[in-house]
């Protein structure tokens, strides 16, 4: 009798694209994908990839994590995090799986676990060793 005008919404992947600057916090169900830069955190239900122009600034929550540019923040990944040839983390991982290819820049401490309710991690890092780190792979 009665028809509903609204159209069914499907999934659409979130793309922070080349040149854009977004600050906050995001929280969001579909993958991720980020190639401009982002500042703050970010909650996802699904996969994020940090592509090689990427630069993130922030503490990420995610299934699954692929870093091909920079983080600067820490993980806490149910599934698994990858590490690219051209992938730089400046930050702690909680993981249940890890991956770090040759060439790639992991300057932190990690945690393997499969179990979600697993503390995240305390370990500090001294931030300015994280800084000088970071500061020589800009130089080179």
């Amino acid at each position: 009798m009665f028809k509903s005008n609204k159209a069914s919404v499907q999934p659409t992947n979130t793309l922070i694209g080349y040149g854009t600057q977004v600050e906050g916090k995001l929280i969001c169900e579909t993958s991720l994908r980020i190639e401009g830069n982002f500042r703050g955190e970010i909650e996802c239900s699904r996969d994020v990839v940090i592509g090689e122009s990427g630069i993130a600034h922030s503490s990420i929550q995610a299934a699954d994590i692929v870093i091909a540019g920079q983080v600067h923040g820490d993980m806490r990944v149910s599934g698994k995090l990858t590490i690219t040839p051209t992938g730089r983390l400046y930050g702690n991982i909680t993981s249940g799986n890890l991956i770090i290819h040759e060439g790639a820049t992991f300057v932190g401490a990690s945690i393997m676990s499969k179990d979600e309710d697993s503390p995240v991690i305390s370990l500090q890092v001294d931030n300015n060793k994280r800084q000088a780190a970071a500061a020589s792979e800009q130089e080179n």
